[in-house]
């Protein structure tokens, strides 16, 4: 596998503050690669902070910051991005297209840095709507993109961000790679606050329900919506599978295993020890009616796609939520 190795010049890993540049940092390091974990937040907001990395705190929407950002490294993991669960994205649609400003500006920044190869974390968000008009929905297909008409606001940012990628990559010979994820999720992230997603949200809720004894959750919508979701450790791997080949359009990064949030609900309730009375908010942002992973073209590329199975991957993160709520209690 062509993975970065202990030999390799430093690393760059914007928005290595976040979730997923968290583990993608921490994955880095047991390689022995020297890393510089990038992020906009304070230090101490950072959700894992690696000593042995070199963490700076910069505005990656500021192209000068970029430039201090990619100075010296040789490739570039843009992880970077205002976002969130379907709460705030469809609240904040300006907020999230101004991060088309960080993969605007990191993008020449790591051309004139003379950066080698560039990764941009695109999202399941860029597929049309009528396409996941259904719970029952088909996979999504990475040519099922076009004639465009993604997620307005987040959407419209990540298609665009890889079109920058592919004419940065064939007018000036930038090598880039993209990945659009599928409900990435695990330990080390957002959990409250209105940006974590489905399985962090419904996580919290549940823990909650247990630690305080209510009894009840509230599911936005009537939990019929259908989302696959793909533990972090898959979306670690899967990067460096998608690195390894010399395919360079987007790529689905997703578990083809679809549920319902009904399911998701009864899979934490499960792990939980506990059965909650459900109170459905249809007012609540809900988001498409169906969406799912078609994992062919990642199959053909690598012979592998995400696998760990659902409740593993909840039970780690139902733990983890679970103890840092009942620590702030």
């Amino acid at each position: 596998m062509n993975a970065v190795t202990q030999d390799a010049e430093t690393v760059l890993v914007a928005g290595g503050g976040g979730f997923l540049g968290g583990h993608l940092v921490a994955d880095l390091l047991s390689r022995g690669v020297r890393v510089r974990a990038v992020d906009i937040k304070p230090l101490d907001q950072w959700y894992q902070q690696h000593e042995t990395a070199d963490n700076r705190v910069l505005d990656l929407r500021d192209p000068g910051q970029c430039a201090t950002a990619t100075n010296g490294v040789a490739r570039v993991f843009n992880l970077a991005c205002d976002m969130g669960g379907m709460g705030f994205i469809e609240l904040n649609k300006a907020l999230c297209m101004r991060s088309v400003l960080i993969n605007t500006h990191l993008l020449h920044a790591a051309l004139e840095a003379g950066v080698t190869r560039y990764f941009f974390a695109s999202s399941a968000c860029v597929y049309k709507a009528e396409n996941q008009s259904s719970p029952d929905c088909a996979g999504l297909r990475e040519d099922d993109v076009y004639p465009a008409a993604p997620e307005d606001g987040y959407g419209w940012e990540k298609l665009f961000s890889e079109r920058m990628c592919r004419h940065y990559r064939e007018d000036f010979g930038l090598e880039t790679r993209v990945a659009r994820l599928h409900g990435v999720y695990g330990p080390h992230g957002t959990y409250d606050g209105g940006r974590e997603k489905a399985p962090a949200a419904i996580c919290r809720k549940v823990a909650q329900a247990v630690l305080r004894g209510s009894g009840e959750i509230e599911i936005w919508g009537d939990g019929s919506q259908t989302r696959s979701f793909m533990f972090v450790d898959d979306f670690i791997e899967g990067l460096w599978r998608l690195e390894a080949t010399e395919y360079s359009d987007p790529v689905n990064l997703g578990s083809a295993h679809m549920v319902s949030i009904n399911e998701l609900v009864d899979s934490v309730e499960e792990i939980a020890g506990t059965h909650l009375t459900r109170r459905y908010n249809l007012d609540a942002p809900k988001g498409v009616a169906g969406r799912n992973s078609d994992n062919t073209l990642i199959r053909s590329l690598t012979g592998w796609e995400p696998s760990t199975p659902l409740t593993d991957g909840l039970e780690i993160t139902y733990r983890w939520i679970h103890d840092q709520i009942a620590a702030k209690t």
